[in-house]
């Protein structure tokens, strides 16, 4: 007599769920980590660009060049703005993603743990008949031999 689970299409289904619910979640965590990059290269551009700025006045600087720089910056700080916005989608999506993932380990647990215990219980009943195949066997044997 083997053992089947008669959950275990369901248990294959949530652990494909599970697979892919991490797979979304690590596409979207590299995701997170490539804007998260590009915000850091800008804001330390910027910064870059700032200091560059101030040691050029310090020698001066055309009021052309003053102007120039300015415009950069301005332009700059508009694209930071917009990488931080992406930046927030992004981990907003991660965390969704993460939500999701947890989910789905709960899922597959709630089935592993469902299955451990019904096979638990097959192996009770399996001992159990097995024991009782013996006790009648023994008092066949018994009977057999006048009782004595």
């Amino acid at each position: 007599m083997k053992y089947e689970y008669k959950f275990q299409k369901i248990l294959k289904l949530k652990e494909r769920e599970k697979d892919e619910a991490l797979s979304l979640y690590q596409d979207s965590v590299k995701n997170f980590e490539v804007v998260a990059e590009q915000l850091f290269d800008l804001l330390k551009k910027k910064e870059n660009l700032e200091q560059y700025q101030l040691n050029e006045l310090a020698n001066g600087l055309s009021i052309h060049k003053i102007r120039h720089y300015q415009q950069f910056i301005s332009n700059l700080e508009k694209t930071i703005n917009h990488v931080q916005r992406l930046v927030m989608n992004a981990r907003n999506t991660m965390n969704w993603y993460e939500e999701k993932l947890k989910e789905s380990n709960i899922e597959v647990k709630k089935y592993e743990k469902l299955k451990e215990k019904t096979y638990q219980y097959y192996l009770q009943m399996l001992d159990k008949t097995e024991n009782m195949h013996l006790d009648e066997y023994a008092s066949v044997q018994y009977f057999h031999r006048g009782g004595n």
